[in-house]
């Protein structure tokens, strides 16, 4: 099993500092400590274990140290900074284990670019040595890049020549939409086995500075300190410490406090419940600080996170993820109502970011998702974002025969227009109705007011509203008949579906670059037994199928 919670004292390939304003995350990959045997992680060449800490680091510097305003990511190692991803490690792993893994290497640089631009805890990125592939690709991610000027030191991409694969990790998307490289100048880049160094680098804006390296760390704290001058983050506020989460897992059942998961294996579904908090959560800042992890939206969006990576990464074979909740449906919009009065709190900020990020994570899963909403549910506000996510949601008109429960009622809160946003920068709402400002009016005038059956398929909230006497069959025929389809067919369904509306760099790198990246991986070129990947360092030439299909 794949486990994504680590902390900074288990850390085998990064280290971290700190100094006033400033962090320092050094990658210093261990040649032999890659999740499995068979290969050395030679010139900080990474695996998913070497991003599960990275990921980690970043989540610590938002939530666990608000005093810091920038962050230095460098090279521990002279004269490499990093060979991007493992080719021993890609070339034999699984298909789903290499999708898995450029994924959550895309989302985690996701998250690098969202600290940047949301938290105002701005990546610098110190390319003290080769960055080639994924290295290169890591310090896209960075608001800005410095290049050390040595004669020697190039940025690369060269999965397409040297591999037969495209960059992973969201690198031809970047060089053109981030850093606007000419496509012309792209094109060159990308087909080029040995990079690009020096002038040619900056001149073609594929860096934002060429430092000698007797100034190159010195340049890189004073320009740091520039970025920290201007963060809006705190000074003299505690961090709230990420400590372990509480969790069992089983062969079928998964545990946490607020989530619970079962999985039939027969019909390939995770039923996953989200429980409301037992009591209201708490509404003044102070009191949410002092909560830290135990408030129910940042252990919510934490477990949430945790069991997201787990099922996709270890339980690939279960295709559709069945949605339901219970509690109390106004401890959910207390819970709301915390956030957003407290939105310009530094630390109910980052929760919001991370229950949208979280969202966000679900969103581009290739993952079925299905929601019911039943007697008991309490779908309000940040939770309904979970019947909005859905491919398909039942939700039913009125009572169970025989139950006392009441009937199920959606409820909107604020949280549902605009502060949880897709891949696509829209809400979910804005996203249902493309354009449709008229919808999306008439469902904020019911903020606060729980809905009936009838009144949410009006508004276009749910899919479908059957009685009890059709409920069980209806779900069930739902469920088993996506059971029966293809999984390559469904991911490219729901991936094209999900995300209507403009296209952004994420929308990019998911919808497009992930589909591709799908297909290659799986191409003879690729990974057959001539394939670049199978061959790369054996010193054997790959036999390409030149046509194009």
């Amino acid at each position: 099993m794949i486990d994504f919670s680590t902390n900074p004292d288990r850390y085998k390939h990064w280290k971290l500092s700190f100094e006033g304003p400033v962090a320092t995350i050094e990658m210093d990959v261990a040649e032999d400590g890659g999740m499995v045997p068979g290969y050395e992680l030679k010139l900080n060449s990474y695996d998913l274990g070497v991003d599960i800490e990275l990921y980690d680091a970043t989540q610590r510097l938002r939530f666990e140290h608000p005093e810091i305003k920038s962050v230095i990511i460098t090279s521990a190692k002279d004269r490499v900074f990093c060979a991007g991803a493992n080719i021993a490690m890609l070339g034999t792993s699984t298909h789903a284990h290499k999708v898995n893994f450029c994924k959550f290497t895309n989302e985690t640089r996701n998250g690098i670019e969202d600290a940047t631009t949301k938290s105002d805890q701005k990546y610098l990125c110190v390319v003290n040595g080769t960055a080639a592939g994924g290295g290169y690709e890591l310090a896209l991610a960075a608001d800005h890049i410095m290049l050390i000027d040595d004669g020697a030191s190039t940025v690369s991409l060269p999965e397409v020549p040297l591999l037969a694969v495209l960059p992973g990790t969201g690198g031809l998307t970047r060089v053109v939409d981030k850093r606007n490289v000419r496509r012309d100048h792209a094109d060159y880049f990308c087909t080029l086995n040995e990079g690009i160094k020096g002038r040619r680098a900056v001149e073609w804006n594929l860096v934002d500075e060429l430092v000698p390296r007797s100034k190159l760390m010195d340049k890189a704290k004073e320009r740091a300190k520039e970025f920290a001058e201007s963060s809006s983050r705190p000074n003299n506020q505690k961090g709230v410490v990420l400590s372990p989460l509480l969790r069992e897992i089983s062969n079928d059942e998964i545990n946490y406090n607020s989530i619970s998961c079962k999985i039939n294996r027969e019909v390939l579904t995770a039923e996953i419940t989200i429980h409301a908090p037992t009591n209201k959560p708490e509404q003044k800042i102070a009191a949410i600080q002092a909560a830290g992890v135990n408030f129910w939206p940042l252990a919510f969006a934490r477990e949430f996170d945790d069991l997201i990576l787990h099922l996709r990464t270890n339980e690939n074979e279960i295709t559709t993820w069945v949605f339901k909740t219970e509690g109390n449906a106004d401890f959910i919009a207390a819970a709301d109502e915390a956030l957003i009065n407290n939105a310009d709190n530094w630390l109910v900020k980052e929760i919001i970011l991370y229950i949208k990020r979280t969202f966000k994570r679900l969103d581009v899963s290739s993952r079925s998702i299905i929601t019911l909403v039943e007697p008991g549910s309490c779908y309000t506000g940040t939770l309904m974002e979970l019947v909005l996510a859905a491919d398909r949601s039942f939700m039913l008109d009125g009572i169970f025969e025989g139950s006392n429960v009441a009937a199920a009622t959606l409820r909107p809160t604020a949280m549902n227009f605009g502060l949880l946003p897709m891949c696509n920068d829209l809400s979910r709402l804005e996203t249902r109705f493309l354009d449709d400002e008229t919808k999306i009016a008439a469902i904020k005038a019911e903020i606060g007011i729980n809905l009936d059956a009838e009144t949410a398929e009006g508004l276009g909230l749910v899919t479908f509203i059957p009685d009890d006497i059709d409920w069980e069959d209806e779900v069930r025929i739902a469920i088993e008949e996506r059971a029966s389809y293809s999984g390559d067919a469904l991911t490219g369904m729901e991936a094209s579906l999900r995300f209507a509306g403009p296209e952004t760099i994420e929308t990019k790198i998911f919808g497009r670059l992930s589909a591709w990246q799908n297909w290659i991986f799986q191409r003879p070129n690729a990974v057959g037994e001539d394939g670049a990947l199978k061959l790369f360092g054996t010193g054997k030439q790959a036999k390409f199928d030149r046509k194009r299909v």
